[in-house]
């Protein structure tokens, strides 16, 4: 018996069978049932009982499972002393974060982070789903927005900035709006994912409470792409967290509109399972996006 095994027989129950498991964890389902099958020869006991289509966990099976996880932790424990010793960030870390801000933002400070520490590989999974930090073994998940009560650590990176944007040519046919009556004569593009409706908060830097204009748009999307594809085919005005639209800015294809009215930031941060040590690789990413966090700066303003 090894502790490969017994971590392929809790990754099993953990994911609810074979299938899930694998798909969860990158493996074949063959190679999952084969070491199932050789731990219960050596064990001499039937782990789960099989039918062609489910798993079902034994009485003996879910008392090994119960000792495997504490034996993994004991194991876990083994290697955290020893990067705490020697203090290095190594080994594999396992990130997850939503799709659009993970291929703009996340994946520039993967690089920064890889080329800084050279013994670290890093697993990135870019999702619009709620991952499950323990049961799938994610070390770290970096999330906008409010955050879910729950038992995880959080550890704020900044906030998130975000601002209106035209493509030139739209700007040129339509004008600049300088207020948000003016907003309301032009064509508007909205994001309707997440929590967001029709209406647009903006916040103005003399008010102490932001202002909701309540617009008809020409364009709804719930992607935040098809908010950039659409400003950037000069469709309307639209908001978009600054990091997305800076390069876009810098190369003159985005015009930021009406720079004194912001639409409210929204928070950053990195969560992970309370029930972990905070392995140096872990903390040395955290710390990491917080230096390079100013993602928020607006490159160019509208003139």
């Amino acid at each position: 018996m090894t502790l490969d095994q017994l971590a392929v027989f809790v990754k099993v129950i953990d994911a609810g069978g074979f299938t899930r498991a694998a798909e969860l964890h990158g493996m074949q389902r063959s190679n999952i049932s084969r070491v199932i099958a050789q731990l219960e020869a050596e064990l001499r006991v039937v782990l789960l009982e099989r039918t062609t289509r489910t798993q079902a966990i034994t009485e003996v099976g879910r008392a090994v499972y119960d000792r495997a996880v504490s034996v993994l932790a004991m194991a876990e424990d083994v290697v955290r002393v020893t990067q705490q010793t020697h203090g290095q960030p190594s080994g594999r870390l396992r990130i997850t974060c939503g799709v659009e801000y993970g291929m703009v933002a996340m994946s520039k400070l993967i690089e920064q982070f890889l080329a800084r520490y050279p013994d670290v590989t890093v697993d990135a999974e870019y999702t619009s789903r709620d991952v499950d930090l323990v049961q799938e073994g994610v070390d770290l998940a970096i999330r906008a927005g409010p955050l879910a009560d729950s038992s995880m650590m959080t550890r704020a990176i900044g906030q998130l900035d975000y601002a209106l944007f035209a493509s030139p040519g739209y700007l040129k046919a339509r004008g600049m709006p300088r207020d948000p009556d003016e907003l309301r004569k032009h064509d508007l593009v909205i994001f309707t994912g997440g929590n967001s409706r029709s209406g647009l908060l903006l916040n103005h830097p003399e008010s102490q409470e932001p202002i909701k204009l309540n617009l008809r748009p020409r364009f709804r999307v719930n992607a935040g792409t098809g908010v950039l594809g659409a400003l950037l085919a000069g469709l309307g005005i639209g908001q978009l967290p600054i990091v997305i639209a800076a390069e876009h800015v810098a190369s003159g294809k985005l015009r930021p509109v009406m720079t004194a009215w912001r639409p409210p930031s929204i928070s950053v941060h990195a969560v992970y399972p309370s029930s972990r040590y905070l392995t140096p690789k872990v903390r040395a990413f955290v710390d990491l996006a917080i230096e390079c966090f100013p993602w928020s700066r607006l490159d160019q303003e509208a003139q």
